[in-house]
């Protein structure tokens, strides 16, 4: 038997899933790493080496030889904007990510780690519709500003992953037909998949609604009173606008429990709070049914607030005229990775080549 190992870094943890190629999920672990140990390394790439090891031990305890693997699958990181779909992992890749062209992020780990264990193991490396995949429409970039776009950064995987789920439990086609997904997580990624294509989305980090740490669109004229305040430089006011915003700011948790147990207890502001965070969530949807014309087979609910019932209600309510509201709560992210390297091992796709599919060099 053959085993698809895949690997999707966090922050301060490291998720290890390994799957047969008959697609039978055998292990999937959590390795929580020493933060003060991630901490002294300068830069995010630097962390490989002891992330590896983990990854090295898990498949030593499955008893799971390097010859055994099929292929090891990443999570993508910040790319330069490409087309969604399964890439092969070669050093165009890996040296955009140690450039951190688009930034610095834990998921940039997740290509360089697939290839050094898939390079030992003598198989191929892939990554599946990483956070730098670029689908939008050509209208939708406009800005009021010549030479300035908007950019697309979501939770790419997810969103077509649970797309791909519900088109398999609901009998719809994802290459035909269209729908909104809303990710609600820490940040939000809501936009019109319009046949496969996530061709809008507000981009998780700039814009759309608020959400339990981001900011979300601000009117212009409060964000120049910030940017010329003299107690903010870039990266701190970037950090107050994507890590201490939303329901933070407003009432000092990122915890959706935590504020529906005040709501609970009566504090009215922490109900109003809630409240206009699923009105924009629906202005938002709302928005995306525009773009599609009205053409929607159903809004999907993702992410970890879709475990709400109360958000979800109040949602629904602004929104179930458009289409059928259905929730897949949580994330799928291991699984679709594997689902991606499937479909190549499979032959159901080709796998794509990175500076093939580049959108913009301007990074």
């Amino acid at each position: 038997m053959k085993y698809v190992l895949v690997i999707n870094p966090g922050s301060t943890s490291t998720k290890i899933a390994i799957y047969s190629t008959e697609s039978m999920e055998i292990h999937t672990e959590v390795v929580e790493h020493n933060v003060e140990a991630l901490k002294a390394f300068e830069h995010i790439i630097d962390q490989s080496e002891v992330r590896r090891e983990e990854i090295v031990r898990v498949l030593r305890e499955k008893k799971i030889g390097k010859e055994d693997l099929a292929c090891v699958v990443g999570r993508g990181g910040l790319l330069r904007p490409i087309r969604g779909g399964t890439y092969l992992v070669d050093m165009d890749i890996v040296n955009d990510l140690k450039a951190s062209v688009q930034g610095e992020h834990a998921s940039n780990l997740g290509p360089i780690l697939a290839k050094e264990i898939a390079d030992e193991a003598g198989v191929e490396a892939y990554i599946v519709d990483p956070v730098a995949c670029d689908e939008m429409d050509d209208v939708a970039r406009f800005t009021g500003l010549k030479g300035e776009e908007r950019g697309s950064l979501a939770h790419y995987l997810n969103i077509k992953g649970v797309t791909r789920k519900v088109c398999e439990d609901e009998g719809f086609d994802f290459y035909e037909d269209n729908f909104i997904v809303a990710h609600l997580g820490g940040g939000f990624s809501i936009g019109p998949l319009k046949k496969g294509r996530l061709v809008d989305v507000n981009n998780a980090n700039h814009g759309g609604p608020f959400s339990p740490e981001r900011v979300g669109t601000l009117p212009l004229g409060i964000l120049v009173k910030y940017a010329f305040s003299g107690e903010y430089d870039k990266k701190s006011l970037l950090r107050k606008f994507q890590r201490s915003a939303g329901l933070v700011s407003h009432l000092g948790t990122s915890d959706a429990r935590e504020v529906e147990r005040m709501i609970h207890d009566g504090d009215d502001y922490a109900a109003k709070v809630y409240e206009a965070m699923a009105y924009q969530i629906a202005k938002e949807i709302g928005a995306s049914a525009a773009v599609l014309k009205g053409d929607v087979k159903a809004i999907i609910m993702t992410g970890g607030l879709a475990y709400s019932s109360m958000l979800m209600g109040m949602v629904e309510e602004y929104v179930k005229f458009i289409a059928p509201v259905l929730r897949v709560p949580g994330e799928l992210e291991m699984k679709s990775l594997y689902e991606g390297a499937r479909r190549v091992l499979s032959g159901e796709e080709k796998p794509l080549r990175y500076r093939e599919e580049i959108l913009s060099e301007k990074f």
